[in-house]
């Protein structure tokens, strides 16, 4: 893997961190706020790669609120499971109340 492709993860590692207990965001917002406009596959790619990184994975989802990411955690339902624990409800691979939930980093980060 190429130097900056690690270090496009590292941010994307930082911002994942940063997302509070509770709250979810998207791929695409995650790539917005790091400039790479289009770059939400790569956002995708990171979090894949975030196991034993101490990031919460689970808080990222695609645009709609889908756990479009859930095979990626061990067992079937962990990625639900950990965002339960967190209070929030998923119903049919979807969080509910999403909009409320969503948590953008270009927004709260950039005050």
């Amino acid at each position: 893997m190429k130097p900056e492709t690690l270090n496009f993860f590292d941010k994307v590692y930082e911002v994942a961190r940063q997302i509070p207990y509770g709250r979810v965001t998207s791929y695409g917002a995650i790539a917005n706020f790091l400039g790479a406009t289009r770059g939400a596959r790569m956002v995708g790619y990171a979090m894949n790669g975030s196991h034993n990184k101490d990031v919460p994975a689970h808080r990222v989802v695609n645009r709609k609120g889908l756990l479009t990411g859930k095979h990626h955690f061990d067992g079937t339902n962990l990625m639900q499971q950990l965002l339960e624990s967190e209070g929030v409800e998923v119903v049919d691979n979807q969080i509910q109340n999403f909009e409320t939930l969503f948590w953008n980093p270009s927004v709260l980060l950039s005050e």
